[in-house]
């Protein structure tokens, strides 16, 4: 049983889903860390799109990862156009919390990329992550090319042997190529732990090395 609050762990219907808005939202275009941009074209790097709980801690671990240029967190693999946070957090929009990371394949490879992901959360939990319960919360890769998409499928089989050996679950990640539509969130959720470095970070691994 899913138990209190599982309507919010199950994807809505398209009749269900929050009609959104035809406008983005305001966003500051400078990275709090680095002083970089966040959206761009970004010639020369790749961009994934990944989902490992709440994207406050999430981010901070991408945007630590040498070879990373610039990350924002926004909300991907829902129905609703351009949603809020209040709105993702409704269950009504479909939508996961997601890191983009955009990142320089002459100084990081994806391996490196995917190994800070699986690792950096407990992939096996569902609608959830730890006590962050929710659609929005659920593990995902959206990918930009199929090379990231192989790569992804490859690197889950390699960490579900793993984490198998030592008693977990099989692994609920989400892995989808082409990547679905990314919404930028809020600005005061861009790189929050920068902003408040006493914030909330749910994030947990399960311990388990993932051997790429």
């Amino acid at each position: 049983m899913l138990g209190v609050g599982a309507w919010k762990q199950r994807l809505p219907r398209d009749a269900d889903l929050l009609p959104g808005r035809d406008q983005p939202l305001p966003l500051h275009n400078i990275h709090h860390v680095s002083g970089r941009p966040l959206q761009g074209e970004f010639a020369g790097m790749e961009v994934v799109d990944v989902g490992l709980g709440c994207f406050w801690g999430a981010e901070r671990k991408f945007w630590n990862l040498p070879g990373v240029y610039t990350t924002a967190v926004g909300y991907a693999g829902g129905g609703t156009p351009n949603p809020t946070y209040e709105e993702v957090c409704s269950g009504q929009t479909g939508h996961a919390e997601v890191v983009r990371v955009v990142y320089d394949p002459a100084q990081v490879d994806f391996t490196t990329v995917l190994k800070t992901f699986w690792e950096s959360h407990d992939p096996t939990q569902g609608m959830r992550q730890g006590n962050d319960v929710g659609t929005q919360y659920r593990s995902a890769i959206y990918c930009r090319t199929q090379a990231q998409y192989e790569a992804a499928l490859a690197s889950r089989d390699v960490y579900q042997a793993s984490l198998e050996a030592s008693g977990y679950p099989p692994i609920t990640t989400e892995i989808a190529y082409p990547a679905p539509a990314f919404y930028y969130a809020e600005d005061y959720h861009q790189q929050y732990l920068s902003k408040n470095p006493n914030g909330y970070c749910g994030l947990g691994g399960t311990g388990v090395s993932c051997a790429l």
